[in-house]
Formats: C-alpha cells, structure tokens, sequence
C-alpha cells in the first residue's frame, strides 16, 4: 500500500477518501498535499506510478490495464470499507477513468464522484492521433519542447542533463501507457451514476468533453479555469479546485 500510494495527512476518521492521479512523467509530490487543503472528513491518496521515487528501481508500467491491476489489487479493501471520489489530470484522468470502469464492472464500486482534469471524454475520437504517434521515433529534443510548452516543469530542471534524461524517460514511457487505453461504449450502456466533474484550462487546447455527459446518469460539469495544461500548479487555481472538490464530496450525501 505504502509503495503504491502517498498519504500525506492521514485522518482515520475521515467519511471519504479521494484518490489523485497523477500526469504523464509526473510524480505524487503535488497532488499528495492537497490533503492539508481539504476538510477532516477526506482522506487525500495520490497513486505513486512505477518507475518514480521511491518506485524508481521497478521497471515501468507497459500497459493501461496493468496499471489498473495493479492501483484495484492494492485499493479494493480500502474502497470497499469507505466512500471514494476520484481525480486525474491530463494521463492521469484515462487512468482514473480506467480504474473506475473496473472497479465498476468487477465489483459493482463506484466513485461518489468523478473529477477529470486536462483530458479528452475517453468516447471521444480526438484520442485516437495519440495512438499514432510513434514514441521511440520522437526525437529528445521534440520531447523537451512540448514539456517546455505546456508547462509543469520548472525550466531549471531541464537544464540538468539528470533531471532531463529521467524525465524524457518516465514520460515516453507512460505515453507508451496512455497508447494502449481504449474504451468503446456501448450503445445503450451507461456505466456511472455519480456525478463527473471536468475541469481544463482557458489557454489550453480545447478537449472534446461533451463525451462525459454520455458516461453517467448523474450531474456533468464543467470548469474553464485561467491557464495552460497545468493550470491547477497556479495557487489561485489549486484553491479553487480544492474548495470545490471538498464541497462536491461533502454534498454527496455520505
């Protein structure tokens, strides 16, 4: 459990526990604080991905269903015994989403709530040119200028040949990972009843998010905040999220 996720501030007595994920290349460090931020009766994890801090020596994930495997194996005995919600960004929505659909599927669990971050409705058709892009083609340099667009990485980093290299890495490979999620919903079938959240940035690339509506048979909304890809790294923007998540969760009727 410890290797697997981070809880940062644990309250046994907490009626939910919210579960993040975490974006390509990215680790636990940000997402694993908003456990101070949040009220006493949420517990906040962050799914820690293999390959990574404490996890570095492990070989990576090679596929989505893997990693679902892996995050339901160590959760279920915990999200059997509590109510949980869920929260991805960006890679980490599809996983979140994956995670959920078996949790669904297998055991009959459900999120209290869905929040999706940064990310296309995973019926979408948009997702489908990143299963084109040939990874191991991609040149460093290519690589570096996309993380230096979009963000998240503080430049100085990218200036450390290490930092660099570790991170090239852990990004191709968990693209590797986003490569091999699928999804096709049947026609008639809707596979959640709780509420989904999406949340992206204005000066982000528009993502198609109408899918979701299609997911669930409870509430869909949406959230345009200021900023790029990684609009949630903005303090302003990370209370915003964390004030609304405590009070979607706490309206839950737990």
């Amino acid at each position: 459990m410890e290797k697997l996720m981070v809880c940062v501030h644990k309250r046994q007595n907490a009626l939910c526990r919210l579960i993040c994920f975490p974006w390509a290349g990215g680790g636990t460090s940000l997402l694993a604080q908003w456990g101070k931020r949040l009220s006493n009766s949420i517990e906040v994890f962050c799914v820690r991905y293999p390959g990574r801090e404490t996890r570095l020596n492990e070989p990576f994930a090679k596929d989505m269903t893997s990693m679902v495997n892996e995050v339901t194996s160590v959760l279920l005995k915990d999200l059997q015994e509590k109510p949980f919600a869920f929260f991805g960004h960006s890679f980490g929505a599809y996983l979140s989403f994956a995670v959920a659909l078996h949790l669904k599927e297998k055991y009959g669990l459900e999120p209290v709530h869905l929040f999706v971050s940064g990310a296309h409705a995973p019926n979408s058709e948009a997702i489908l040119p990143f299963k084109s892009i040939s990874v191991s083609d991609a040149k460093d340099e290519e690589v570096i200028e996309y993380l230096q667009t979009v963000g998240g990485t503080p430049s100085v980093l990218l200036h450390n040949e290490d930092v660099r290299k570790n991170l090239l890495l852990t990004f191709k490979e968990d693209f590797r990972v986003l490569q091999t999620f699928s999804f096709e919903k049947a026609e008639m079938d809707i596979p959640f009843s709780c509420d989904i959240t999406c949340f992206n940035g204005g000066d982000d690339k528009p993502y198609d998010l109408q899918g979701w509506q299609e997911l669930t048979s409870g509430d869909t909304s949406f959230y345009e905040l200021p900023g790029g890809h990684f609009y949630l790294l903005e303090p302003s923007n990370e209370i915003f999220l964390t004030k609304h998540i405590t009070r979607c969760i706490e309206n839950a009727g737990l």
